[in-house]
């Protein structure tokens, strides 16, 4: 019987793709996981975007999330802002969204409608998840559009901006309309759902209390001394202003992205079996 050879385009296209660059900034990329029964006939599957932190482990998030992708039918996105995209050794600008004339939050919205066109993936609402610099970078993105966001998903961030206009960016969101167009809709907010996930033993400190490096402000001391302190200080703050949360403290993981995967999931494919059934 003779067999069907792989269409030697197509073929990285679906399942764990390639590095694409984005087509508004070539200089930030990304990769995905697209189920491989997936058609540009079919119904446009849903899109998680998981985003990295300060080691840009892009590729290894893909991969640890096509299982879920294949059991779920759903679309994985994995962008990549490389260190020194504007100053030589510079590694946190994109978790505060805004830096040297870059708006990390609208390239990653760039390359969503990309995604869409490419890939025929929903694109209207899509699930966010990021841990450590992606989870600082995850709950601002949910500051400056809950309206894209049909769920969020945030990991023991280092640094948290509160919902306090009387704080400057980005221990507060004072300057928030001014740096970005747009005030805090927390209307909005109110309807996206929330995780916030931990190690219960992410208790290390030598990274998040460096006093006076490129990624500090005087006044993160008062949120916490370690991430889970600061995730609780920002559920409290979230709280605060009607937003709900479900937080979940994964026993015995310490500062490990790859370890809170599974909690995450099982949050996400309830929303994702919600979405479904409506």
């Amino acid at each position: 019987m003779p067999t069907t050879e792989p269409d030697p385009q197509g073929f990285y296209f679906v399942g764990g793709t390639p590095f694409f660059a984005s087509r508004h900034d070539q200089r930030i990329s990304y990769a995905l996981y697209v189920p491989k029964d997936h058609t540009t006939q079919a119904d446009p599957l849903p899109l998680v975007v998981i985003q990295h932190g300060t080691g840009r482990s892009a590729e290894l998030y893909r991969d640890r999330w096509k299982g879920f992708a294949t059991e779920h039918r759903c679309v994985i996105l994995t962008p990549l802002f490389p260190a020194g995209l504007v100053e030589p050794g510079e590694l946190h600008s994109f978790k505060f969204l805004s830096y040297g004339g870059i708006r990390f939050d609208e390239e990653l919205l760039h390359i969503v409608d990309e995604v869409g066109e490419r890939f025929n993936t929903e694109t209207a609402t899509f699930y966010l998840h990021g841990f450590s610099g992606g989870g600082q970078f995850a709950h601002r993105f949910f500051y400056a559009h809950p309206e894209r966001l049909a769920g969020v998903s945030i990991g023991a961030p280092g640094r948290i901006t509160q919902l306090d206009d009387s704080q400057p960016w980005w221990l507060g969101t004072g300057d928030f309309q001014e740096i970005f167009g747009t005030g805090i809709d927390l209307e909005a907010m109110r309807k996206v759902p929330v995780q916030m996930v931990v190690g219960g033993d992410d208790v290390e400190t030598w990274e998040i209390n460096n006093v006076g490096g490129p990624n500090w402000l005087d006044g993160v001391e008062k949120t916490g001394s370690t991430r889970i302190e600061r995730l609780e200080c920002l559920r409290a703050n979230f709280a605060e202003h009607g937003i709900e949360v479900r937080f979940d403290v994964v026993p015995g993981v310490g500062h490990r992205g790859s370890l809170v995967i599974p909690t995450v999931q099982e949050w996400l494919a309830k929303l994702l079996n919600e979405r479904r059934t409506r």
